[in-house]
């Protein structure tokens, strides 16, 4: 039997329960390279259906990759030793740079966190729910401590992968850089762990799809995956998320937080773009460039997954919508569009600039809709200055 006809069939209350585990075979089935299936495959299982990131305890991901030492020293990539002088230039102090005395009131429709227009509530009436003012004011609320908790749980993973590719990166002057990002994903986690905790006062869950991505990052013993999962597609997805945020709120501590971090970030997927650009088209086989380029893709529909935000789904919805209604509802949502828009406007010019862009992967992002954005500037052609500034700008045309 066709599973969209089992779960019309099922009881409202069974089908919530079993949905989500036919998305996960779904995500799962999607998999076509088998070597993809073994990398991605016991994580899928570990956070999609056994939920390991919700269970309320640490996770332990077994970690094996080989520590890469010179004892030359050398100065072997002068792109990277100039994002090291920039690094050092740029570090910053969490406890002092932000003014954290700022009061931070989230139902202030005068200061709205995020405007009202994020989330199409129209949408919502149409399927028979209808928020009062405050109600509006609390879910939008919700929906930033959300956004804000999965930065926090990447950032957390970045944090860690960072230590990693440290060890494992194969140029002397990326290790001096990677130090700096180790330090930088530590100061991530503090701002942003700080603003939900003493601010918004919510932490969510991390989200299943997200968990995937982590789990599979940390246990792979290959270098230039740790380096193409979290420098290329977490941290860019990020870059383009931060942005778009920066963009909309009208929260003046969080815009400040924001603004720090997109500096830091900028450099961060420039890192992973010089490291491994001449790897990937240089040193490896055809067949592990094609396993790559799967593997970059299934990541990306992962990520795409990751803001349908059914956290809170299940904390608001669960019950009175089902869970086709509300991914219509995340999917048509203004700020969510836009979120997409700008993440993987952000992220597919880096898989091009690194040559994971080949005509038999296009087909496959042409058909989900993410080949418009193949022709956009890759990160080693944007600074974080740049990005701030053309942020900014688009901001005083806004308020114009």
């Amino acid at each position: 039997m066709n599973p969209e006809t089992l779960l019309r069939i099922l009881p409202a209350t069974v089908r919530s329960r079993v949905e989500p585990y036919f998305e996960a075979l779904e995500v799962m089935t999607e998999v076509h390279n088998p070597r993809v299936m073994a990398s991605l495959g016991p994580s899928s299982v570990r956070g999609l259906v056994f939920q390991r990131g919700k269970q309320g305890q640490p996770t332990r991901i077994p970690a094996t990759h080989s520590a890469y030492f010179d004892w030359t020293y050398p100065s072997d990539q002068p792109e990277m030793l100039e994002l090291y002088r920039r690094a050092k230039e740029g570090q910053w102090n969490g406890e002092t740079y932000l003014d954290w005395g700022t009061h931070v009131d989230p139902l202030n429709p005068e200061v709205p966190v995020i405007p009202d227009y994020f989330i199409n509530f129209e949408t919502l009436e149409e399927y028979g729910i209808k928020l009062d003012a405050r109600e509006r004011a609390r879910f939008r609320a919700d929906m930033l401590s959300w956004m804000l908790s999965q930065f926090l749980h990447g950032e957390q993973g970045a944090l860690f992968a960072a230590a990693q590719v440290t060890e494992a990166v194969q140029f002397f002057d990326g290790k001096l850089y990677g130090a700096t990002q180790v330090v930088d994903e530590a100061r991530h986690v503090e701002v942003f762990h700080r603003y939900l905790d003493t601010k918004l006062e919510k932490v969510y869950q991390i989200n299943d799809n997200l968990f995937v991505i982590i789990d599979a990052l940390m246990s792979d013993s290959r270098w230039d995956m740790k380096f193409l999962g979290m420098q290329i597609m977490v941290e860019g997805l990020a870059l383009g998320a931060f942005g778009t945020l920066y963009k909309l709120t009208k929260e003046p501590l969080l815009k400040e937080l924001l603004r720090n971090v997109i500096q830091d970030e900028a450099r961060h997927v420039h890192y992973g773009v010089i490291a491994l650009r001449e790897h990937i088209t240089q040193e490896l086989s055809d067949k592990e460039r094609r396993e790559r380029e799967d593997w970059a893709f299934e990541v990306a529909i992962l990520m795409r997954n990751r803001f349908r935000a059914y956290e809170i789904y299940e904390e608001w919805f669960e019950g009175r919508l089902s869970r086709k209604q509300w991914q219509h509802v995340v999917d048509t949502a203004p700020g969510l569009v836009e979120f997409r828009h700008v993440m993987f406007e952000r992220l597919v010019p880096n898989l091009r600039e690194i040559g994971l862009l080949s005509d038999r992967i296009q087909a496959h992002y042409d058909r989900v809709g993410l080949l418009k954005y193949m022709k956009g500037r890759a990160a080693h052609e944007v600074t974080g200055d740049e990005m701030l500034a053309q942020l900014d700008s688009e901001i005083g045309r806004h308020a114009a």
